[in-house]
């Protein structure tokens, strides 16, 4: 983990956080899409960003996707590392947020949630911890507490899992 100053207010945030959300395509994967000519899409994930799934859940941190991917390639991807919540296909993401909250008991300050794009907005205003790769749409830079310094499908969610580890110490 680099040494960049962390706001007191985001430290607080990151302390009270109970469950680590995520996008997939532009977050665990760098956004691209590679296509077979049989037509079969392939796409990369970082082992790393696993390793912070495995780490958040020795913490008692739950993890989970929520997707708009309709492929399978994310719902694979979250049953090999285990996710506790995993929605994908995903029209409206702030139901699916809103749901996980009212049916487990968390307050949406005890949520954190990584995206990239404009499809993100509504969930990164609701939850606690806001989140997003440094190469995320504009408008959702503007709306993030924190912007990681890696772009997305470089382990933003490892560095991320990292400071929720390092502040709940």
């Amino acid at each position: 983990m680099s040494k960049e100053t962390i706001s007191k207010k985001n430290f607080n945030r990151l302390k009270q956080i109970k469950v680590l959300l995520t996008d997939v395509d532009g977050v665990l994967t760098d956004g691209g899409m590679y296509y077979t000519e049989a037509g079969l899409v392939m796409k990369k994930f970082n082992a790393k960003d696993g390793m912070g799934v495995k780490l958040l859940r020795e913490t008692g941190i739950k993890t989970g996707i929520i997707s708009a991917d309709k492929t399978p390639i994310a719902k694979k991807r979250a049953d090999v590392l285990k996710f506790d919540f995993i929605s994908y296909g995903v029209e409206n993401k702030l139901d699916e947020v809103k749901k996980i909250i009212s049916e487990n008991g968390f307050t949406p300050e005890q949520i954190a949630f990584i995206g990239d794009d404009v499809n993100d907005l509504e969930v990164l205003d609701f939850v606690g911890l806001s989140i997003c790769p440094k190469d995320a749409a504009s408008q959702v830079i503007k709306k993030c507490h924190l912007v990681t310094p890696q772009k997305g499908g470089e382990c933003v969610f490892r560095y991320i899992s990292d400071l929720i580890i390092f502040t709940q110490k």
